[in-house]
C-alpha cells in the first residue's frame, strides 16, 4: 500500500494495528498454536504493503474465468465447460500476457490492463473442485484479500458446497460482493427476480448484513465489449459492477478495505486462539485442582505424622516417669540406718537397682520405638498408595473426555508429565520394601540416640544407655558409702544423702528423658521430611509444569484481551473514518 495515499490519521492507525498484531503473533508463538495461523497472519500483514487484493471465488463452472476475462476486456484466462482453473492464478500487470509458475502453488498472470496498475485478481479453483488441494489454495487465499467477489450461477445459486465456503469466508471478516453469473440463461423477469431475491435472502442469513449483489451475465459482457456494443453491455449488467470496482472502489475505499483487512484475520486468529485457551483453562483447572488435591494430602500427611508421632511419644515419656517414681521408692527403702550392711555391698545396691528401678525399661523403650518405626512405615506405604490411585483417576478421566481444540505441544507435555508422575509413584510403591524400610529407620534412630552427645556412650544399645544412665546415682551414691565411717555422724547423713539421690535421679531421668525424646524427634522429623519430599519429588514435574502452564495463560489471555480490544478500537475509528 502506498503510504502516500494515508493520511496522517491512518499512517497513526495503520502503526498500531501493525504493532497490535505483532503482538498477537507473539502470543501464538507462547501458546504454540498451529504453525498455519500464524503464518496466516504474517500473510495478511504483509498483504498492507502489497496491491489492493480482489479474490474471485466460486464453484467450477460457475463462469469465474470468464467473469475475470470481462472485466479486464481481454481473454486473459482459459474458459471451459470443464473446470479449467487447476492452478490459483495471481493477475497482475505487466506488458504482455504471460503466465508463469510462482510460490505457494499459484501462478503470476500478467497482462497489460490498467485495471491492474491499480489491484491484483486471484482466479481461484473451484470451491468444490475434485482436488482438495485446490480448494486449500483457495482457502489459504481468501485471508490475504481485501475483497471477494463470489461468483455463482444462475442456474445453481447458492449450492450446498458455496453455502459452506462462503460461512468461511464470513469468519474472515472480509468484504463481500455477490455476482450471480448466467443471468441471460433465465429468460423471463420474474425467474429473474425470484433467483436474486433466493441469493439475497441466503446470504443475508449466512452473513448477517446485505451484500451487493449483482445480476449478470459474463459472456454477454465479453461479446458486448468485443463488439463495442453499450446497449448490450448495460443489458449484460456487468457495467454495473465494473463501476463498483473501479470507481466506487476508489483509492479512499480500497485504503480503507485494505487497512480492515488484517483486522479481521487478527479477529478470527484470536478467536480461535482463545477458543483453544478457554479448552486448555478448562483441563488445566482440573489439573491444578488434582494438583491442590496432593497437596492437600501431603500437607495433611504431615500434619498427621506429626501428631500421631507426639502422642506416641508420650508413651515413652510415661515409661520414663515410671522409672523416677520407682527409683524414688527405692530409695526410700534402700537408704535407710536399717540397711547399713546392705548398702556396703556395691554390687548388691546396684543389682537391687536395676532389678527393681530400671527393670524392663529398656526393652520396652525399644519396644515402643520399633512400633513407632512400623507405623510411620505403613503411614509412608498408606501414602504412596494414595497418590498412585488419585494420578491414576485423572488420567482415565483425561483419557475418557474429549478435550478439544489444544496445541499438539502443551497436550504431549501435560499427558506425558502426568503419565510419569503416575509410574513414578508406582515404581515407588512396587519397589517399596516395608520390612528393609523398617530396618533402615530403625538403625537410623538407633545411631541417632546412641549418638547423642549428652549420653556419651557412643554406639551401645538403647537398653545398656537407659541402664548406665539410670543406675548412675546408684554408682555415685554407694560410692559414697563405701568410701565413709560407720560413725554417727555418717549416720546420720543418710537422710540428706537419700533427698539428694532422689534429686539427683531426677535430674539423670530427666537429662535422659529430654535427650532421648529429642533424638527420637529431631530423627523423625527428618524421617518426616525425606518421605514427604520423595512423594513431592515424584509429582514435582507435572505440578510445575500445571503451575507454570497457568501463569503463561494467564499472561496470554490478559494479551489477547488488550488486543482484542484494540483491534475493536482501530476497527471503529478506520471505518468512521
Amino acid at each position: 500500500m502506498d503510504s502516500s495515499l494515508l493520511t496522517d490519521a491512518q499512517k497513526r492507525l495503520l502503526a498500531e494495528e501493525r504493532a497490535l498484531l505483532s503482538d498477537l503473533l507473539g502470543v501464538l508463538v507462547r501458546l504454540d498454536a498451529p504453525g498455519d495461523e500464524a503464518e496466516t497472519l504474517r500473510r495478511s500483514v504483509r498483504q498492507l504493503d502489497e496491491l489492493f487484493l480482489l479474490v474471485v471465488v466460486g464453484e467450477f463452472n460457475a463462469g469465474k474465468s470468464a467473469f475475470v476475462n470481462a472485466l479486464l476486456g481481454q481473454g486473459v484466462l482459459e474458459e471451459g465447460v470443464t473446470p479449467t482453473t487447476t492452478r490459483l492464478g495471481v493477475l497482475t500487470y505487466g506488458p504482455v500476457v504471460a503466465r508463469q509458475a510462482a510460490a505457494e502453488g499459484a501462478d503470476r498472470v500478467t497482462a497489460p490492463v490498467d485495471l491492474l496498475r491499480e489491484i491484483s485478481i486471484v482466479d481461484t479453483p473451484g470451491t468444490n473442485a475434485v482436488q482438495r488441494e485446490h480448494e486449500a489454495l483457495t482457502r489459504d487465499f481468501v485471508p490475504r484479500s481485501d475483497l471477494v467477489l463470489f461468483v455463482t450461477s444462475a442456474d445453481r445459486p447458492f449450492t450446498e458446497s458455496e453455502r459452506a465456503f462462503l460461512e468461511s469466508v464470513r469468519d474472515w471478516g472480509k468484504k463481500i460482493v455477490v455476482a450471480v453469473n448466467k443471468i441471460d440463461i433465465l429468460e423471463s423477469e420474474p425467474d429473474r427476480k425470484r433467483v436474486l431475491e433466493f441469493v439475497q435472502d441466503n446470504a443475508r442469513k449466512l452473513l448477517g448484513t446485505v451484500p451487493r449483489v449483482f445480476p449478470v451475465s459474463a459472456r454477454q459482457a465479453q461479446r458486448a465489449k468485443a463488439a463495442g456494443d453499450a446497449a448490450a453491455l448495460t443489458a449484460s449488467g456487468f457495467q454495473a459492477l465494473e463501476e463498483y470496482v473501479t470507481r466506487t472502489l476508489d483509492e479512499r475505499e480500497r485504503v480503507r478495505l485494505k487497512l480492515l483487512n488484517p483486522l479481521g484475520v487478527g479477529r478470527q486468529v484470536l478467536d480461535r486462539q482463545q477458543e483453544r485457551a478457554d479448552v486448555r483453562r478448562a483441563v488445566l483447572r482440573e489439573d491444578f485442582e488434582t494438583v491442590q488435591d496432593l497437596d492437600g494430602q501431603l500437607a495433611l500427611y504431615g500434619e498427621d505424622l506429626a501428631r500421631d508421632f507426639r502422642f506416641r511419644l508420650a508413651d515413652v515419656e510415661k515409661e520414663l516417669l515410671e522409672m523416677e517414681r520407682r527409683g524414688h521408692d527405692f530409695f526410700d527403702e534402700t537408704l535407710r540406718i536399717g540397711r547399713i550392711f546392705d548398702l556396703l555391698s556395691h554390687r548388691k545396691i546396684k543389682r537391687a537397682f536395676e532389678e527393681k528401678v530400671v527393670g524392663e525399661l529398656p526393652r520396652v523403650v525399644e519396644r515402643q520405638v520399633e512400633q513407632v518405626v512400623e507405623w510411620m512405615v505403613d503411614s509412608d506405604l498408606r501414602q504412596w498408595r494414595s497418590m498412585v490411585d488419585h494420578l491414576e483417576r485423572r488420567r482415565r478421566q483425561h483419557e475418557d473426555r474429549i478435550v478439544g481444540s489444544m496445541s499438539a505441544g502443551f497436550e504431549h507435555d501435560r499427558t506425558r508429565l502426568l503419565e510419569e508422575a503416575r509410574r513414578a509413584a508406582q515404581r515407588a510403591l512396587e519397589s517399596y520394601d516395608r520390612d528393609l524400610e523398617s530396618d533402615r529407620l530403625a538403625d537410623s534412630v538407633r545411631v541417632a540416640v546412641a549418638g547423642t552427645a549428652a549420653l556419651q556412650v557412643g554406639a551401645l544399645g538403647l537398653g545398656t544407655i537407659v541402664t548406665m544412665v539410670a543406675s548412675t546415682a546408684a554408682v555415685d551414691m554407694t560410692g559414697i558409702l563405701a568410701a565413709g565411717a560407720l560413725s554417727a555422724i555418717g549416720l546420720l547423713v543418710l537422710p540428706a544423702r537419700r533427698s539428694g539421690a532422689k534429686a539427683e535421679l531426677r535430674t539423670k531421668v530427666e537429662t535422659m528423658r529430654t535427650k532421648l525424646l529429642s533424638a527420637l524427634v529431631v530423627q523423625f522429623e527428618q524421617e518426616r521430611a525425606r518421605s514427604l519430599q520423595r512423594l513431592q519429588e515424584a509429582i514435582a514435574p507435572y505440578t510445575r509444569f500445571v503451575r507454570a502452564e497457568r501463569e503463561r495463560l494467564d499472561g496470554a489471555e490478559a494479551d489477547l484481551s488488550r488486543i482484542r480490544d484494540g483491534l475493536g478500537r482501530i476497527r471503529s475509528q478506520i471505518e468512521a473514518g
